[in-house]
């Protein structure tokens, strides 16, 4: 759940840590020159008002072949109410700086709309999630991509896992700010709940209402239709995909927080608070929270884990001093 209006605060133009540096083939992901990578909201620039269309920095650049290092591209899913260049303003650059083929996609669009993605109902929007993903595949000739997603770019795709033959086509799965057990959005759930038992004449057209304008918000609630057939047989992590949940105590779009928890042998919680007391990110920060981006290369590489940095990050700003 990202906002669809450009924001800017502070922040401290840094290069990525481990950067790789240029190599001799253009076309290879570790010969990307580095770009600068932002912690802070003000990463997202004009781009997203400007040209809604565009692609975060480094990303779609459908010539790039993975390297030995990191042979699986990178396909990153954004949340609600967002486009691809506003989620992925920090994350994309950092990681083609560290020598992955990165891709991304704006969805769920409704017809007409170029700003505000996630809309649709995911049933629908995981379907654009399956074309992109067999067109990365074939483009760069890899067997399976890996996943990165925030907020509702960790809900819908576990459709596609589960029930479009997507945990077939993907190895690790990096998801910031989860809700898989879906959000009470501090009670609105039960609220709505108690208006069909006892209002169902007002609570009707109202979930109508909220359903034209937006497909997939309903589907957010706990215990909501969507989630009941999503987790029916009771698996929350696909058989063969590789979890790794990144969390924050103060998300308050996501309630409670711990929705983002994942109790499966094949996945690994986060709660960055628990590595860094300083940082104070909620749902839309941690998106550009270096603590967070640090897990999310340490994720796709474990075997080049690198210490998680620990530095003040502010809601609703960033890291206004890093590194």
């Amino acid at each position: 759940m990202v906002a669809a209006l450009a924001i800017t605060g502070p922040g401290t133009v840094i290069f990525a840590p481990g950067a790789q540096a240029a190599a001799t083939s253009s076309n290879s992901a570790d010969a990307q020159s580095p770009y600068r990578v932002i912690y802070s909201l003000a990463a997202v620039g004009p781009d997203p008002i400007t040209n809604p269309g565009a692609s975060p920095a480094g990303a779609n650049n459908w010539s790039c072949k993975p390297s030995a290092n990191h042979p699986d591209p990178i396909v990153l899913v954004h949340g609600l109410g967002a486009t691809m260049a506003e989620n992925w303003a920090t994350i994309s650059p950092l990681l083609v700086d560290n020598g992955y083929c990165v891709f991304a996609l704006t969805y769920g669009l409704d017809p007409g709309e170029q700003y505000v993605g996630g809309l649709q109902a995911m049933e629908l929007s995981s379907q654009q999630l399956a074309s992109f993903v067999d067109r990365v595949l074939a483009s760069t000739r890899a067997s399976k991509v890996d996943l990165v997603g925030h907020s509702e770019g960790t809900v819908m795709p576990q459709y596609y896992l589960k029930f479009l033959d997507g945990a077939a086509r993907v190895n690790r799965y990096v998801a910031i700010a989860p809700l898989y057990q879906g959000t009470t959005l501090a009670g609105l759930n039960a609220l709505l709940d108690a208006m069909e038992t006892y209002s169902p004449s007002v609570a009707s057209p109202l979930e109508t209402a909220v359903a034209n304008e937006c497909g997939s918000c309903q589907e957010f609630l706990h215990g909501s239709p969507f989630l009941r057939h999503l987790y029916g047989d009771g698996i929350y992590a696909a058989p063969g995909v590789t979890y790794t949940t990144i969390m924050t105590r103060y998300d308050e779009l996501v309630t409670p927080y711990t929705s983002g928890q994942l109790n499966a042998p094949n996945a690994t919680n986060i709660v960055v608070q628990n590595q860094c007391m300083f940082d104070f990110s909620e749902h839309l920060t941690l998106a550009f929270d270096p603590v967070a981006a640090q897990d999310v290369l340490n994720a796709l590489d474990p075997s080049d884990a690198q210490k998680v940095p620990c530095t003040l990050v502010l809601p609703g700003l960033g890291a206004p001093a890093f590194p």
